[in-house]
């Protein structure tokens, strides 16, 4: 840091510029944070971004499932439809009454393994009707999720998981917040690479709008790094578009056309014009006591990815660190989420979106109304089905390009936790070296495995007990975390000295909702509930 030129005759460096940065308990430059919402027009647009982010995965999620299941395009496109108007619901409900935070409640793909572990069971197996099939499976996934909710539902409300999250210190929530960014690379550039023509200037064009441009062109406010994906999104589509119509993949392989053709999405043609999802649309819920347990596995799993993502969204949205009462009554809400998930028949649980945590860094706006008008649009767009079908046809190479920078954000936050740690200790570099390294390497193994053989490398005659393993190992912020979390609250941490080296006392005054003014601004109740669900 310090200045000086080369030579001898260099001046020595001024005092203060050998000061390190200072530390900062919620960040600065944060154009609007939690409680300042944008004039109307721009927070429209920018709720508009969100909407477009959180598509991806809603998309990618029953694309992948639904053939599995037996269903055909008019099955993927009401699934698709009733995913975004839970995620919608859900959204609402977690910025209203959850954590309060900027979170969009998406799909998460913490539930893909116990959903296709359902639809490999053998009791459906021999139904030749694939549209009853396909019911089949979703009412085995509602039943399944319906149960698993219960697990967030009494871990939130209880306060048992505020209990957990009042021993995580800057130091384990590092490796924990780094990898729900990071540990989601398989999404990313791979993605992109299946249509490189398409991914690759998405994610060129990308960084340029958002980066470059702003510092080239000064127009005084911010409009290129605001809307940078509403501004590259509609230029590769076109492009995409053009390649289509001017057949350049007339004769690629049928794989290639998937991902790179702009009509192959088969949604517009299968999405009715208006449609209202509503609770058990596809029948009744079955009940299997296996498949619950697999998927209460995993709704754990999110449990700790969605704290994880929490924590990203409250340092992007600038306020203070989520008091662990608060953090609770989200995770609450999210089983809330998941229990509607079920009765509605979403055939996927949902978590906190970590792409639309990382667009809140993008964008640099943090504001809570800026996602509620998000989680109208998603239900608005998921009424009018074909309206809502032509965003849904997005070539998901677009969409992996977006994964890119926005993943990268929220592991970027993970590391930024760093600053309230001393790097200079060994116990730091241990437990934040082995938690990162662990929390690669274990789901890699776990990963690979599954991708050749075709099962995890638990392979018992316990079906439900080899899902229960393989969803748990299969999560690189849940190993990271857990190793963190265990190594910091095991390794002498009575030691004041120790204390300060985690970084603890910087949290101290968030450990408890009353003791910080700010908490009361940030995550407090709306219409005076605070009165009746009091948080401590």
């Amino acid at each position: 840091m310090a200045g000086g030129g080369g030579g001898g005759a260099a001046p020595a460096p001024k005092q203060d510029e050998l000061q390190p940065h200072p530390v900062k308990d919620q960040l600065p430059n944060v154009s609007y944070c939690i409680t300042s919402p944008p004039p109307w027009p721009e927070a429209i647009l920018l709720g508009f971004q969100h909407y477009l982010v959180m598509l991806g995965t809603t998309v990618i999620i029953p694309t992948a499932l639904v053939p599995q299941m037996g269903g055909g395009n008019d099955e993927k496109a009401r699934v698709i439809q009733t995913v975004l108007f839970v995620a919608g619901i859900n959204t609402l409900l977690q910025t209203f009454f959850g954590t309060r935070l900027p979170a969009v409640i998406g799909a998460s793909y913490s539930f893909v393994i116990p959903t296709i572990s359902i639809i490999l069971a053998g009791r459906y197996s021999n139904e030749p009707d694939p549209h009853e099939k396909f019911l089949r499976i979703m009412r085995g996934t509602q039943g399944a999720l319906i149960v698993a909710s219960t697990l967030q539902i009494i871990l939130g409300f209880s306060g048992l998981w505020r209990n957990v999250t009042r021993f995580l210190s800057p130091l384990s929530a590092v490796p924990l917040v780094a990898l729900v960014g990071f540990g989601l690379y398989e999404l990313g550039f791979p993605g992109v690479a299946k249509c490189v023509e398409i991914g690759l200037p998405q994610l060129i064009l990308l960084v340029i709008i958002s980066q470059y441009i702003p510092h080239a062109v000064h127009l005084g406010r911010h409009v290129f790094d605001r809307f940078a994906v509403l501004f590259s999104i509609p230029i590769v589509w076109l492009y995409a578009y053009l390649l289509t119509v001017g057949g350049a993949y007339r004769h690629s392989p049928p794989k290639t056309q998937f991902h790179c053709r702009t009509d192959r999405s088969g949604l517009i043609s299968g999405a009715p014009w208006i449609r209202v999802p509503y609770p058990f649309q596809w029948g009744a819920p079955t009940f299997d006591a296996g498949e619950a347990f697999a998927m209460m596995a995993a709704s754990f799993v999110a449990l700790v990815e969605s704290t994880g993502a929490f924590i990203a969204v409250s340092r992007y949205a600038s306020a203070t660190p989520v008091p662990p009462s608060v953090l609770s009554r989200g995770i609450g809400w999210q089983g809330i989420g998941i229990l509607l998930d079920g009765l509605f028949g979403t055939g996927i649980g949902s978590s906190v979106s970590v792409e639309n945590a990382g667009l809140l860094a993008l964008t640099r706006v943090g504001s809570r109304r800026v996602v509620q008008i998000s989680a109208g649009f998603m239900i608005f767009f998921s009424i009018l089905g074909k309206f809502g079908a032509v965003f849904a046809s997005i070539p998901a190479p677009i969409f992996a390009a977006l994964y890119c920078l926005f993943f990268a954000y929220v592991g970027a936050v993970g590391l930024s936790f760093l600053q309230f740690c001393n790097l200079n200790s060994f116990r730091t570099k241990f437990i934040l070296g082995f938690a990162v390294f662990m929390g690669l390497s274990v789901p890699q193994y776990f990963n690979e495995y599954t991708s050749v053989a075709g099962y995890g490398p638990v392979h018992t005659h316990a079906r439900w007990f080899n899902d229960i393993i393989n969803v748990i190992f299969s999560s690189k912020p849940f190993v990271a975390g857990l190793v963190a979390f265990f190594l910091d609250n095991t390794l002498h941490r009575h030691d004041s000295a120790t204390r300060k080296d985690r970084g603890y006392h910087w949290w101290d005054k968030f450990r408890s909702f009353k003791t910080d003014t700010r908490s009361e601004e940030f995550y407090s109740l709306p219409f005076n509930l605070n009165k009746f669900f009091p948080s401590v």
